[in-house]
């Protein structure tokens, strides 16, 4: 499965304010949604390129916790062969892109939770 930017969801666009993080964090989730949706019904390397596109985009306007998640879901999905349980490594990646903090220390912090996860 691979879901593409559209013409309006420029990772390009610069963000203004409030307004212009939200939005991107409203479209990463949708994005997170819609893998997390389809999860059940394709293998697990079917989902790599979407999880490339949120990377690409969160590292794009700065989520650097959300940059971090990526990594360990693809690592997660590699592993996998058949039905990953991708929804708690969905629901981590929701956590980063809404955290209010947006700093190294806060990717480092996810990144220890993904490291639990991902040794068990």
């Amino acid at each position: 499965m691979t879901i593409r930017m559209e013409p309006g969801e420029s990772p390009d666009r610069g963000l203004q304010g409030d307004s212009g993080v939200a939005e991107i964090r409203i479209q990463l989730c949708a994005r997170i949604a819609a893998l997390d949706v389809s999860a059940p019904y394709v293998r697990p390397v079917e989902l790599i390129d979407g999880v490339e596109a949120i990377r690409r985009i969160a590292h794009r306007h700065g989520l650097a916790p959300a940059v971090t998640v990526t990594h360990f879901i693809d690592r997660a999905l590699m592993r996998e062969q058949n039905g990953a349980p991708v929804h708690g490594w969905f629901a981590i990646l929701s956590d980063a892109i809404a955290s209010e903090r947006q700093d190294w220390q806060t990717a480092n912090d996810f990144a220890e939770a993904c490291s639990v996860r991902l040794s068990s």
